[in-house]
Order: C-alpha cells, then sequence, then structure tokens
C-alpha cells in the first residue's frame, strides 16, 4: 500500500511511504510519528492518500493507541467484540482472541491483565474488524524486553498470516530492526526506506544514522582515488572508503563505520591485504559489559566505539590501558556527501 499524506497541524509533515507486511517507521520523539498515523485513522485532518476525504468510519482501518483505550469495566471478550456489529460479534471477538493467544482470559477485565496482555487484547480488537491497515503506535514501549520479544514475533506471524499491510511507528531501534521494511522519519519527510540492514548499514543521512545507532562518525577531505573508492584523510590518518560515486579531491566528506564491524587485530593472524590498508594504532580506554557483549571505546588518531562479542573478549582478555591495532574494513565504511547525504 502507497502512503503519500500532508500535515499542516500539528506540525508540517509530507510523508511518502510503501507499507508491505511489517512496516516500521523510525523517528526521535515530536518527529511526527503518531499525528501520521491519527491522520491516516482520520483523526486529524491532512490530505493525502489512501482515505483521503473519507470519515474514520469509512476508513477500514485498525488502529492500536498508546494507551490501548479499552474499556475497564468490560472483559477481553466485550472490549474486542465492542467495534463489532451483528449476531457473529462474539464468535469473530473469541476467534481473534486465540490467535493472539488470549481466549484462556476471556472473562478478564484490564486490570487483572498484564500489559503485554493488554496490548494483545487491543490488537485483537484492531483486527476484528477486518482492516485494509493496521497502525501501531509504539506497542512496544510499555513491555518488559522478554515480552517486547514475543509481542514482536506475534505481530509479525500474525501479520504475515493474514497479509495485512501494518505500520509500527517507534523510537525504539531493536523493534525496527525487527520489521520487514523500515522507513525513517526525518525534518518532516521519510528520507530513507529499505530493508532493515540495509538502513542500519548504509543510513542516507548523518541524522539517521544516529538513529540507528551508527556511533563512529568523522569528517575528512578526499586525498586521493583508486579504481572502488576514495581514500580520505582524517586527523592524519588516511582511510580508504569504496563509493560508486567519487567526490573530488579535496573536498570535505563525513564517512563512518558501526561499532559491530570495528575489528580488534590479533598478532597471530596477519591481515589480508584490503583490510591491512585501514589499520590505526590505540590504547583502550573504556571496557564495559553490555548484556553478552563489551562496549569499548579506545583511543588513538580516532576516538572508536567498538562492540565486541563475549566470545571473542573471552579469547583476547583485553584490559583498559592495553595497546592494540584495529582494523575499519573497507566494505563496512560508509561515505557520506558533505551535505550528510550518502554518496
Amino acid at each position: 500500500m502507497e502512503i503519500d499524506y500532508r500535515l499542516e497541524r500539528p506540525l508540517n509533515l509530507h510523508a511518502r511511504l510503501r507499507v508491505e507486511g511489517l512496516t516500521a517507521l523510525l523517528g526521535e520523539s515530536g518527529s511526527g510519528k503518531t499525528s501520521l498515523l491519527r491522520a491516516l485513522a482520520g483523526l486529524i485532518r491532512a490530505r493525502g492518500r489512501p482515505f483521503g476525504g473519507l470519515r474514520p468510519e469509512h476508513r477500514r482501518v485498525g488502529y492500536l493507541p498508546q494507551g490501548y483505550a479499552l474499556v475497564p469495566h468490560m472483559t477481553a471478550l466485550e472490549n474486542v467484540a465492542l467495534p463489532l456489529r451483528g449476531p457473529e460479534a462474539g464468535r469473530t471477538a473469541r476467534r481473534w482472541l486465540e490467535r493472539v493467544e488470549l481466549a484462556h482470559l476471556a472473562d478478564r477485565r484490564p486490570h487483572e491483565l498484564s500489559g503485554g496482555e493488554r496490548q494483545r487484547v487491543a490488537l485483537a480488537r484492531a483486527l476484528a474488524l477486518e482492516p485494509r491497515l493496521l497502525l501501531l503506535d509504539e506497542p512496544t514501549s510499555a513491555l518488559d524486553a522478554a515480552t517486547r520479544e514475543t509481542t514482536i514475533d506475534l505481530i509479525d506471524r500474525i501479520v504475515a498470516e493474514v497479509g495485512l499491510p501494518t505500520l509500527l511507528v517507534t523510537h525504539d531501534r531493536y523493534v525496527a530492526a525487527r520489521s520487514r521494511s523500515l522507513a525513517v522519519l526525518e525534518h518532516g519527510a521519510v528520507r530513507q526506506q529499505g530493508p532493515p540492514d540495509e538502513v542500519f548499514a548504509r543510513p542516507a543521512t548523518l541524522g539517521i544514522a544516529r538513529l540507528v545507532g551508527f556511533a563512529n562518525v568523522f569528517s575528512g577531505k578526499v586525498a586521493g582515488h583508486e579504481a572502488e573508492g576514495v581514500w580520505i584523510e582524517t586527523e592524519g590518518l588516511r582511510v580508504f572508503a569504496p563509493t560508486d560515486a567519487p567526490p573530488p579531491p579535496g573536498r570535505t566528506v563525513h564517512w563512518g563505520i558501526r561499532p559491530e564491524e570495528v575489528m580488534i587485530v590479533r598478532p597471530d593472524r596477519p591481515l589480508s591485504s584490503p583490510l591491512a590498508r585501514n589499520r590505526l594504532a590505540v590504547v583502550v580506554r573504556r571496557l564495559v559489559k553490555k548484556g553478552l557483549a563489551y562496549a569499548v571505546r579506545v583511543e588513538g588518531a580516532l576516538v572508536l566505539e567498538v562492540l565486541l562479542p563475549r566470545h571473542v573478549q573471552d579469547r583476547l582478555r583485553l584490559r583498559e590501558g592495553d595497546r592494540i591495532e584495529v582494523a575499519l574494513k573497507p566494505t563496512y565504511v560508509h561515505l557520506f556527501s558533505s551535505e550528510g547525504f550518502s554518496s
């Protein structure tokens, strides 16, 4: 489903994106994500397609707001059946409670349910209308990590089974990474859309890079060309970056690499030729355990953030103050233009 909407209030926004399967819209707080959902649902005025000019009740849109909007004195079954009409309403509601794995809690009221269970009741209610489009506003923001995981799995499975275009808005990059398609909202417009791994690896702008956790971003000048890329000089260090559209010599550019893709050089394992040209000596300044990985800060010609898998740290046994070498594999070096857009 193609979405093309313009809002002037409560903020200026022009959103063009394609919703297919579970599509995430990532953006900072206040960027207009919720306003776009409310516009699509017909709750605020906007111009666009689809549904332009239709009253909310004629749009066949399922909308799951952040607060879930469950009626407190009604049971789970009654909440799901609330928007339905006709003699089959109760049966339809029960079938959707089964799809979200809550049939055994049909007679409980919202205060008797956990946060994740209330969220699934609201999801069942939105799906029971058999909408053309499902809208989810930060559906995991109030959930713990384990419940968030199972909830995203459930949503993805149901959406795939029924073939329902679903737009999920979030500021959580983990949730965004679990989608089938990822769009990013920045400065009042959708600036990039594609598979999550592509957006995370090659963000289109510096702002998107920050949103998706691209912690190592630097500026430098183009110092030379080769057939497959350019050499960039940054803080006296020359770094090779592949590009199909090389900027001219002397141009100021931005480049970066994700923390997960900075390699620690092992003295007992010589590097291949492509890796050897992007290496630098550094000192380990900070090493903090982060779940099953280690967040490492190293300092040399550049200050780099490194995310080290636990099994690698178990072999290397790095400590703060250690002098080591790191390599920036050219494949993972991402080049931006001086305006902040990918070259």
